[in-house]
This record gives structure tokens, C-alpha cells and sequence, in this order.
């Protein structure tokens, strides 16, 4: 767990888009007490940072993506986590995500590492996103093939929403989709088609501890 005496404020904010093996809509994904569809949970988070700061790093234009393996109730804990940082992301870079990621930097990834329990060395792969709105696309050779498209609603033209919805790493409007997704790194391991997506416009931020006031 990070220490908040020593966490330096950071924010960062871009295109969080995920897949799991639950159908439609993750029980966890609403509350980590909820059962899941399945005996286990697999899945992944998939980050594109557009814009952010860590201590004098800008993290903009950095990519990774955190694939899961949870109990059927997240809250239990034990989660087997690989983290995969895009490798054109410089050496400050790479420390700076990897710090946020595993919650040593605080915020919302400082809530979800205390569900972890088996953590496997961070990788350095080419990792290729591809936006095309309505769909989100990622690609890790080795590792990841996936498709995550959002579903439609009575209005074909508007996505469906989730909105006002908590979540530690979403932002509160989250658009529903369904994913398709081959995953395998020798430790976490899932195959999906037609379970649930989500996709949303995150915003972290960790400001600074307050000052001391005593004397």
C-alpha cells in the first residue's frame, strides 16, 4: 500500500476501454461483493493516456494494458495481475506508469493493488490500439487480440450508458459494449465472445498530502 506522506500529486486522463468473461452487464464491475458470472473473472483494462504529468513525466501518448484472473467475488482477493507497458514509452515513462498501475502513487490503482495477489513482473511489449469510436480494438503479438464494440440502444445513432455510475478507474459516464478477446501471458489465461465491455474518458488525479500543521 503507498505511503500518503510521500505520494507527490500526478493526474492523468485519457480512453479506458475493458472486456471480462462475465455477460452483460460484470456484477463486479458494479461491486467487487457481487458474484460473477463465472467461477473466476478474466479479463483486462485497456489505457491510452492522452494527456497526464507524473512528477516532471508526461505520460501523454503512453499505452498499457492490466490482464485479471479474480475469484467470482472481486472483494475475496487474489487476483492474479500481469501489467503490460507499451515499449515505446521512454525509461521515466515506463516508471511512471508502472508506479501508478500498482497503486504506489495512490488513487484509484492504490484501491484496486490491495486486491492483489499475485502480481507478475511488469512487461515491455509493442502494444497497437485502434479507435474507431463505436469500437475499440487492441493488439499485443504474443499476448492479446481483442474487440470491444459498443451496443446498440433503441436510438442507434446514441450509445448506451451507464451514467452517474462509481468506479474506481472509470469515469462516472461509461458507455456499454460488448468484446471478443484472446488473451494468454502463461499465468493469466482467458478466451471471450459476446461478454461484457465497457469503455469511458478517465480522470485521474492525486493532489498533494495537506501540510503538517502541528508544531
Amino acid at each position: 500500500m503507498a505511503d500518503s506522506t510521500t505520494i507527490s500529486p500526478w493526474w492523468a486522463r485519457g480512453l479506458l476501454f475493458e472486456n471480462c468473461s462475465c455477460t452483460l452487464v460484470c456484477p463486479g464491475h458494479m461491486h467487487f461483493s457481487q458474484n460473477c458470472t463465472h467461477e473466476r473473472c478474466k479479463g483486462y483494462w485497456a489505457i491510452r493516456v492522452d494527456d497526464g504529468l507524473f512528477d516532471r513525466t508526461t505520460l501523454a501518448g503512453t499505452r498499457a494494458v492490466i490482464a485479471f484472473d479474480t475469484p467470482q467475488r472481486m472483494i475475496d482477493g487474489g487476483w492474479l495481475q500481469t501489467i503490460i507497458i507499451d515499449d515505446s514509452a521512454s525509461p521515466e515513462q515506463r516508471r511512471a506508469l508502472e508506479t501508478i498501475l500498482t497503486g504506489r502513487a495512490g488513487g484509484p490503482w492504490e484501491k484496486l493493488a490491495a486486491f492483489v495477489g499475485t502480481r507478475q513482473p511488469t512487461e515491455f511489449r509493442p502494444i497497437a490500439f485502434v479507435d474507431e469510436g463505436a469500437t475499440k480494438r487492441a493488439t499485443i503479438a504474443g499476448r492479446l487480440k481483442t474487440v470491444v464494440q459498443r451496443i446498440r440502444g433503441r436510438d442507434k445513432s446514441k450509445p448506451v450508458l451507464f451514467d452517474n455510475c462509481f468506479n474506481q478507474i472509470h469515469a462516472p459516464t461509461q458507455e456499454i459494449a460488448l468484446g471478443e478477446t484472446e488473451y494468454d501471458d502463461g499465468v493469466v489465461s482467458f478466451r471471450t465472445t459476446g461478454s461484457h465491455g465497457l469503455f469511458s474518458q478517465f480522470e485521474w488525479t492525486v493532489s498533494a498530502p495537506p501540510l503538517s500543521t502541528a508544531m
